[in-house]
């Protein structure tokens, strides 16, 4: 496996996980607060979650882009001219043609049309 697959799967999961943290926000500011019993009473130790989702949004973008940034430059490049799909010679020989016309044919005139406009 190369590395650009193993960055794009990370680039996938990020994504991912980016794509739950947003789903779960309120964005009037319940969110997952609201459903632990609001800023007033704590339960469970979460009287802080806006907090961690927000923070974990952040940081989960720019992970994102910081993956980005990475697997573009770990994109390999054909290095074997024989393997990879450059253009051929004998197709460019073959679009040339090996005599050039000395005089070039005039096209018809198209007849004008009156609408009565």
């Amino acid at each position: 496996m190369s590395t650009f697959s193993i960055f794009l799967a990370l680039t996938i999961i990020v994504c991912f996980l980016l794509i739950l943290v947003v789903m779960v926000q309120n964005p009037k500011g319940g969110g997952l607060s609201s459903s632990f019993g609001g800023s007033s009473q704590q339960l469970g130790g979460v009287q802080k979650t806006t907090d961690f989702l927000d923070r974990s949004t952040w940081v989960l973008a720019a992970l994102l882009l910081v993956l980005i940034l990475i697997s573009n430059s770990m994109i390999s490049l054909p290095t074997d001219t024989s393997e990879s799909q450059l253009v051929d010679e004998n197709a460019i020989e073959e679009m040339i043609p090996e005599e050039i016309p000395e005089e070039i044919p005039e096209l018809p005139e198209i007849p004008e049309t009156t609408d009565g406009n």
